[in-house]
């Protein structure tokens, strides 16, 4: 995508703070000739502006017909306030709104929006599995519940209930969202499909696909002379694909897949196999290209939406837009 189409549309709505007697005047005019007045022209979400300038260029003319123009296009104002300005000496109407103020009136404008998923149940998995060996060792994937907490999240903006069952992370619980919390995929699998009838169910934990055969009630000991013990595993309950040919089926089931090779051919293969709708795939692999942390563990994600449609490739961006993207997509499938 162009950088300022993608900037104007993964948000939920633009706020301009402070917007100056110059930007008021472009976007009244429909200019676009920098990055703000063009983000503004491509947008097709809500704006709010928070005006800021000196009183007498607020009282002007040629900003009051601005102000009147803008107000007719749609454009919601909060402020200007009264009191001082930057300017020693002078005083009036043109201060900028407070950040409380702006923030009240985002959250109402917010409140205010249609809800597209009101009314929908939908289950989301988050983070990694914890699956013990001993009191003190588990085997584990490096997941850490960025992308699952971010999508919990912009499905509850949308309006969505949503059921977030997490394994162990170290962030905190999405806002708006019940929240189931596990450590090993028994568990998770029992509380996914507990949670069960639902209208989707997006998969997004890095379960761990094995397990210990047998867990010992204490620490396992080093012992001078003696080899390594075996450690003997058994495979998990694959979690996605019980749900996806499960009786209680959700009408959408949407799964991840973390790969380090042939990431859309392994996507594909998926498809069937685990009854899933789209397999949301990416790459983990070192070779990525996605920053010194990676795609694990880091805040920025480049995936591909995988279905019986074709293969759609999205643009490297950070984990909430990429959860902002997923959600209006799951949102537009369910409307279907």
């Amino acid at each position: 995508d162009v950088g300022h189409i993608r900037l104007s549309r993964e948000a939920d709505l633009l706020v301009v703070a402070p917007a100056t007697a110059d930007l008021m005047a472009k976007m009244a005019a429909g200019l676009a000739n920098d990055l703000a007045s063009t983000v503004l022209m491509a947008t097709d979400k809500p704006v709010l502006i928070a005006p800021a300038m000196n009183p007498r260029m607020w009282a002007h003319p040629a900003t009051r017909r601005n102000r009147e123009t803008l107000a007719a296009d749609g454009i919601r104002f909060v402020g200007p306030n009264r009191g001082e300005m930057a300017e020693g000496g002078e005083a009036g109407e043109g201060r900028m709104a407070e950040p409380l103020e702006i923030v009240a009136a985002v959250e109402a404008m917010l409140d205010g929006m249609p809800k597209p998923l009101a009314g929908r149940k939908i289950i989301v998995t988050s983070g990694p599995t914890h699956e013990p060996i001993d009191p003190v060792r588990y085997i584990a994937n490096r997941s850490s519940g960025k992308q699952g907490h971010a999508i919990a999240a912009a499905l509850a903006r949308l309006g969505a209930d949503v059921c977030l069952v997490s394994g162990p992370v170290n962030i905190p619980d999405p806002a708006g969202v019940t929240v189931v919390h596990v450590e090993s995929a028994r568990q998770m699998a029992a509380a996914a499909q507990g949670l069960l009838p639902a209208d989707a169910g997006i998969f997004v934990a890095a379960v761990a696909d094995w397990r210990p055969e047998t867990e010992t009630g204490e620490k396992i000991k080093k012992k001078p002379g003696e080899a390594a013990p075996a450690l003997r595993l058994t495979e998990n309950p694959d979690i996605l694909a019980t749900i996806g040919h499960h009786a209680d089926r959700p009408g959408l089931v949407i799964g991840f897949a973390a790969e380090t090779e042939n990431v859309v051919e392994h996507a594909r293969a998926k498809l069937a196999k685990k009854g899933a709708d789209i397999i949301v795939a990416n790459d983990v692999s070192h070779d990525s290209g996605i920053g010194p942390s990676g795609v694990m563990g880091g805040d920025r994600n480049r995936v591909r939406i995988v279905s019986a449609a074709g293969v759609e490739e999205w643009p490297e961006m950070d984990k909430d837009a990429v959860a902002g993207k997923l959600a209006d997509l799951v949102a537009a499938r369910l409307a279907k």
